[in-house]
């Protein structure tokens, strides 16, 4: 088998715009139109005062740093697929607002050749550098 794709510390960062219609397509698309999210009115008077994104919508930007990740990689493709596996361990922190600017660290923390396997820590941090979301991702490289 050839040599594994990722090392640890091997690392991407992206930037995301938390938009009204990023939000209102989330939950179009995810079918979760919650008050939360989608109410200005009612989330005005919550202790939120404003609407938050939704969670899964934070997962999602994150799947994008994996994507970036594969796909800086050379010929990945060309005797396995990669795939994830999943996220773990992940925690909201703090509020997510439309408006916010997300920076997403995703950097690679193990590595298991053998299994084909690597895992990564995502930190998301807003634009005043506080820490709104963490998780773990385990990607899997399936062969052909």
């Amino acid at each position: 088998m050839a040599p594994f794709y990722v090392q640890v510390s091997d690392a991407v960062e992206l930037e995301r715009d938390v938009t009204e219609h990023a939000v209102m397509a989330f939950a179009d698309l995810s079918g979760d139109h919650s008050p939360n999210h989608v109410d200005e009115e009612v989330m005005s008077t919550s202790a939120y005062q404003g609407r938050i994104a939704h969670g899964a919508l934070v997962v999602a930007y994150m799947s994008a740093c994996s994507t970036a990740l594969v796909e800086g990689i050379p010929q990945v493709r060309a005797t396995e697929t990669p795939v994830s596996l999943g996220y773990d361990r992940i925690r909201f922190l703090e509020p997510v607002f439309i408006g916010d600017r997300l920076k997403l660290r995703y950097v690679v923390r193990e590595v298991d050749a053998e299994r084909r396997r690597a895992r990564s820590e995502i930190r998301v941090t807003n634009q005043r550098d506080a820490l709104v979301c963490v998780g773990e991702h385990l990607l899997k490289w399936v062969a052909a």
